[in-house]
């Protein structure tokens, strides 16, 4: 008989039907034992309910259990999965996530402390992104290999597609909360942490995200991933974290001051342009004041600078990667990076203006009364 103990791994789906298949195939051929696998359905409308009970079979040899609730969220749906299930350790994963066979053994090995003072609260693998020979698909994998290439053993974060919490030390601090917008994961790392509890990252537990390929997709996450950042840092501030600072945050930083460098390029150069059009056939030189140059230099300092941060530091290698490894024009590439990279800056100024007014309305968790 096993002298391991057992391990529930819990996913949650909410019209999702494409994944449902995949995702429970390779749960279902870890190689770890005991284990028990619990899906819930959070109020789907494709289908996805129907597929996920299909797969509905406590007598297997990995049982897996199936449960459905209306559409209250994943926070709501992972403490459900939670409440559900047997394990000592809880994995959780998403849907459209596919784990390598030795996940849940990979992280288990990581799970014993290294000395009498450390508690291990959590272990975290690693996700890949798959590509699917699109700009969007090749930057996000190369960002998010950027990111796990230089993660220490403790972490700060206990990825929500990859992770394995410790059940006891989950129940203390209240599990998931359902009124939390976004960052499931995030903040039950940060309250695991406070708690005096240490997350171990094991590089070699895999799982294999599926390609995130759609703009519009791909900037409503980032958005989502801004708005939900107003909840955390007001939450917990440097001043407040214990242990490791946050240490998945990426190119989200640099992104950020780009949308108003462009601003301040648009408007610095307005009256210049106004001017050079005003002038009709009085020439070039007519129009070169002092304050006038002093405009386009400003201008061009800004364009410089725009261009030091995206190209400099973490970012600069993503989007290098990216224009290595992309099979067109690199010219093309190049622009088309350039374009994305703005949107993507817009998309978090978005995101973090309706974190601001999240947290003036008190709501989706900014209510830290409740907490």
């Amino acid at each position: 008989m096993s002298e391991n103990p057992l391990i529930s791994i819990t996913v949650c789906v909410r019209d999702g039907i494409h994944w449902i298949d995949g995702c429970l195939e390779s749960l279902s051929n870890q190689t770890y034992r005991p284990l028990e696998i619990v899906a819930v359905d959070d109020g789907s409308t494709d289908g996805s309910r129907q597929q996920l009970e299909r797969w509905h079979n406590p007598d297997a040899e990995i049982p897996i259990h199936v449960y459905t609730q209306d559409a209250l969220g994943l926070s709501a749906g992972r403490n459900l999965a939670v409440q559900k299930s047997g394990g000592e350790w809880i994995a959780i994963t998403d849907i459209d996530v596919r784990p390598t066979q030795n996940w849940i053994t990979n992280l288990y090995e990581k799970s014993q402390p290294l000395n009498p003072d450390e508690r291990v609260v959590a272990v975290t693998g690693r996700t890949i992104f798959e590509k699917a020979g699109d700009l969007i698909s090749l930057l996000r994998s190369v960002e998010i290999a950027t990111k796990y290439r230089s993660r220490p053993r403790r972490t700060s974060l206990a990825n929500g597609p990859c992770s394995m919490f410790h059940r006891q030390s989950l129940d203390e601090i209240g599990g998931f909360d359902p009124e939390w917008y976004h960052a499931e994961d995030m903040e039950v790392s940060l309250k695991l942490i406070y708690s005096g509890g240490t997350i171990v990252y094991a590089p070699e537990a895999v799982v294999s995200h599926t390609a995130e390929s759609e703009r519009k997709h791909f900037l409503a996450k980032r958005s989502r991933d801004a708005r939900a950042h107003v909840r955390i840092m007001r939450k917990y501030p440097r001043r407040r974290r214990k242990g490791p600072d946050l240490d998945f945050i990426g190119s989200s930083t640099m992104v950020l001051f780009v949308a108003p460098l462009w601003m301040s390029m648009l408007l610095t150069s307005l009256p210049f342009l106004y001017l050079f059009l005003q002038t009709d056939s009085r020439g070039w030189d007519e129009i070169q004041t002092w304050w006038q140059t002093k405009i386009l230099l400003v201008t061009i300092a800004l364009l410089f600078v725009q261009e030091l941060l995206i190209w400099r530091g973490p970012l600069g290698v993503v989007n290098r990667t990216a224009i290595y490894m992309s099979k067109k024009n690199r010219i093309f590439v190049y622009v088309a990076l350039k374009v994305l990279i703005v949107q993507w800056s817009f998309a978090l100024w978005r995101g973090l203006l309706l974190g601001i007014y999240d947290a003036l309305r008190r709501m989706n968790g900014h209510d830290f009364t409740k907490s």
